[in-house]
């Protein structure tokens, strides 16, 4: 495997981890640890661990290590304005281009999740999200907006499992995305617009009321 494989590996990895919480916000990672762990040479940890700093998601401290970024809520602003106004617009352009087949997988996972206890399922209930979103902004076309939501999930994802204790209720999943689906299988794009909008918004007032 050449090292740009190797380093692209291990940033996937490091980074499902970081985003899954396995390695929680202030954990710091060492170079010697995980390149044993993986038994390549370091140049390809350290090249991901740069990948990762770029993403917000690490912090490189000289001569002390990597830490895991711990999440920053004035941060998390930032990331939702953004979102808000571009994921919509995301999905008003996968109503033009969207399969009848991927509208069916859309339909799948809301019959997943509608299926799922939320204290049981959560993690499962946001990856099930994810893929959703994933399915309407890959079908988008565009791959300037696809690069800024990608990298826009890698910090909400996050944020959603790091909320799992404030969410009592499947509907935060299935109202809001469910409205989504139906609007994308009307080929509705205005609606598609504002029920996007409201999933995300959702989101953004059940952390304020709790965390406020």
């Amino acid at each position: 495997m050449g090292k740009k494989n190797e380093t692209e590996r291990v940033y996937d990895i490091l980074k499902q981890r970081i985003i899954y919480l396995e390695y929680e916000p202030g954990m710091v990672l060492n170079e010697v640890d995980i390149s044993t762990e993986f038994d390549i040479s370091r140049t390809p940890i350290r090249e991901a661990f740069q990948k990762l700093s770029n993403d917000n998601l690490l912090n490189i401290i000289p001569r002390f290590g990597a830490q895991v970024s711990h999440i920053d809520f004035r941060y998390m602003k930032s990331v939702f304005e953004v979102t808000r106004e571009f994921e919509p617009f995301a999905v008003k352009l996968a109503i033009e281009r969207i399969s009848e087949e991927q509208i069916k997988e859309l339909e799948e996972i809301i019959d997943r999740l509608k299926a799922f206890d939320i204290k049981e399922d959560y993690k499962k209930a946001i990856m099930e999200d994810e893929k959703f979103h994933k399915i309407t902004i890959e079908n988008c076309k565009n791959p300037c907006l696809q690069k800024i939501l990608y990298d826009l999930h890698n910090h909400t994802e996050r944020l959603w499992h790091y909320s799992k204790h404030y969410f009592d209720s499947m509907d935060i999943f299935t109202v809001t995305l469910g409205n989504v689906l139906e609007a994308i299988k009307e080929r509705n794009p205005e609606k598609a617009e504002i029920y996007t909008r409201e999933h995300i918004d959702a989101f953004v007032r059940k952390i304020k009321e709790e965390m406020l």
